[in-house]
């Protein structure tokens, strides 16, 4: 949870929505999952800190414990990406006020609840940037923009 006085809040400029993290690790997804490395190294390398929001830490879990149910996958397997993708970020959880912060973005943008719960926790985190490829490709939430690292750009 941020702390009074923690500028590093202030500095933060990226966050990667559920989306990029599955088809990190998603095999069955062979033209997003190159793009999906290649953005996440090239996040981790980049002067500008990325964050690993709560929500995201949590979505992404719960995918991968769908796909043990489903028995695409064993808990090891869960258990190594995880371990993959848990390290590359700073996790935030969100602060107080994000579910006010959801309910008025939903109500100015027509947002899904979780949608909204994603962009209030981005700006409560400081984020301006979004990699993900539900929101639509350049499409600005007050602080944040939405960039889908899915699209090809020529």
């Amino acid at each position: 949870m941020p702390v009074a006085g923690d500028t590093r809040e202030m500095n933060c400029m990226n966050a990667v929505d559920t989306n990029v993290l599955v088809y990190y690790v998603d095999a069955d997804e062979p033209a997003k999952r190159p793009k999906a490395i290649e953005l996440l190294e090239r996040l981790g390398k980049a002067p500008d800190e990325t964050l690993l929001l709560w929500q995201v830490a949590g979505e992404f879990l719960n995918c991968l414990r769908r796909w043990e149910n489903e028995g695409r996958t064993t808990r090891q397997d869960t258990l190594e990406y995880l371990n993959a993708v848990e390290p590359m970020f700073r996790c935030v959880l969100p602060a107080q006020g994000v579910l006010r912060k959801s309910l008025d973005l939903s109500s100015r943008y027509s947002l899904s609840h979780w949608d909204s719960m994603l962009i209030a926790a981005c700006i409560g985190a400081g984020v301006r940037t979004l990699y993900s490829e539900d929101l639509g490709d350049g499409a600005a939430y007050d602080s944040v923009t939405v960039i889908n690292p899915f699209v090809d750009r020529a």
